[in-house]
């Protein structure tokens, strides 16, 4: 038998309850009986009273007195449940990903999550999620990892390191790459680093693999640089639209156009 509920507050208590914690306007307004209008005016009462938050339009989320003046959950708890609701496939990755590996520096200010396609970024309270987009999106190598409210897909340390050097421009540049790097390279598993690199361009390994030879992990390279070795059909920048120079690594087929220095 369905239960009858006389207001929006009690509804949201009974899923709260229950271990749900994101809804859809559209559930109110029948869990109500009421007109949409009538379940909009409600929901805004209770965004009002920072009891709720809406991180994308047509989904909310309830907000625990913890997360209150956060103005919104944390991203990694609701974005298991947001990319289900939008049929998305996705994987948190680059410094987000690094952090649940145990390498993040300090906190990103960002949630980074790839999607197939880009898509606008959410700012909800004082959360924010980027979006970016990765080609063979569904290859990519992932984990999954525990949170309050669900279980969330993080690139593997593998498929996150060449991430960071992909996408270098969007955490920081090349040397805190490194610096990520450093602390992320004891969780690689050198097969699965050449495996994953098949989802990637192949600059990305060259520019991997070297920074990771560079910081002392040899160890970790060689199914990586024979993937290279085979697969590299000319020589790349370590920084990509810089200009070349003579210093050439011979073993990566690597112009290193650029200092790299990690923080201590």
């Amino acid at each position: 038998m369905k239960r009858e509920f006389r207001h929006a507050r009690e509804y949201l208590g009974d899923l709260a309850a229950g271990g749900r914690y994101h809804f859809a306007p559209c559930e109110v307004q029948s869990a109500l009986g009421v007109s949409a209008d009538a379940a909009k005016l409600a929901l805004n009462r209770l965004a009002k009273q920072k009891l709720i938050a809406s991180p994308a339009r047509g989904f909310h989320v309830i907000l625990p007195p913890e997360y209150q003046s956060l103005g919104c959950l944390p991203a990694d708890q609701f974005i298991p449940s947001l990319m289900k609701h939008l049929n998305l496939p996705y994987y948190a990755g680059l410094l987000s990903a690094a952090q649940y590996h145990g390498a993040a520096h300090q906190r990103p200010q960002e949630f980074q999550v790839f999607l197939a396609k880009n898509r606008r970024p959410i700012a909800c309270g004082g959360v924010r999620v980027d979006f970016m987009a990765r080609k063979r999106l569904a290859d990519v190598p992932v984990q999954t990892f525990n949170t309050p409210r669900g279980t969330l897909l993080v690139s593997s340390p593998e498929a996150t390191a060449l991430d960071l050097v992909g996408y270098a421009d969007l955490v920081g540049g090349l040397s805190h790459v490194g610096t990520v790097l450093s602390e992320l390279a004891e969780r690689i598993d050198p097969e699965k680093l050449s495996a994953a690199a098949e989802t990637a361009p192949i600059p990305w390994a060259q520019r991997l693999g070297y920074l990771l030879d560079h910081f002392g992990f040899e160890a970790k390279t060689k199914p990586l640089k024979e993937y290279v070795r085979r697969q590299a059909k000319q020589s790349t920048t370590l920084l990509p639209k810089a200009p070349h120079t003579r210093a050439r690594n011979k073993s990566w087929k690597l112009y290193v156009n650029a200092k790299i220095e990690v923080d201590a």
